[in-house]
């Protein structure tokens, strides 16, 4: 039977054991800027997804992503040790490494809104001076009858 609750707790416990292992015990330069970001385990406990996000060191320079997924795989092996050791489950999950797509989906996201937003101060601008077309009232009122008129009909 799947425990969601203890797959959750223990996806916790190794965002933290990953996360403290690559700014404490790992050496490697790629992984300076590489930050955890969620953990996902399977039901039988068996397989642990790490997704992760590399953040470049100043604005102009971009991030390193071929080089920190090749380091990550290469520590892989000494993240699992850490992560057994720490946990104390009788079977230490795989884990696998996956680039996190959220930083760049909210990058391209706050991109669309911006053009949004530029569009709508375009159609406000536009809007400002214009004009109606046709009459100031655009629905027809009942035609009222003259008296007189009404008057000459019935004769």
């Amino acid at each position: 039977m799947v425990d969601q609750a203890r797959a959750r707790r223990l996806a916790k416990r190794i965002s933290q054991i990953v996360a403290g292992a690559l700014e404490h015990e790992v050496k490697d330069p790629r992984l300076a800027m590489v930050t955890i970001t969620d953990t996902r385990v399977t039901g039988d406990l068996r397989e642990a997804t790490v997704y992760y996000t590399v953040l470049g060191r100043t604005v102009d320079e971009a991030p390193d992503g071929a080089g920190a997924a090749a380091a990550l795989e290469s520590a892989k092996g000494v993240l699992r040790t850490m992560v057994g050791r720490q946990t104390g489950v009788r079977h230490t999950p795989s884990l696998a490494f996956v680039a996190d797509e959220v930083p760049e989906e909210a990058r391209r996201m706050e991109e669309l809104l911006a053009r949004t937003r530029a569009s709508d101060a375009e159609v406000a601008r536009l809007a400002a001076g214009a004009r109606h077309a046709g009459d100031a009232d655009p629905y027809r009122a009942p035609r009222e009858e003259d008296p007189g008129s009404a008057a000459a009909g019935e004769e």
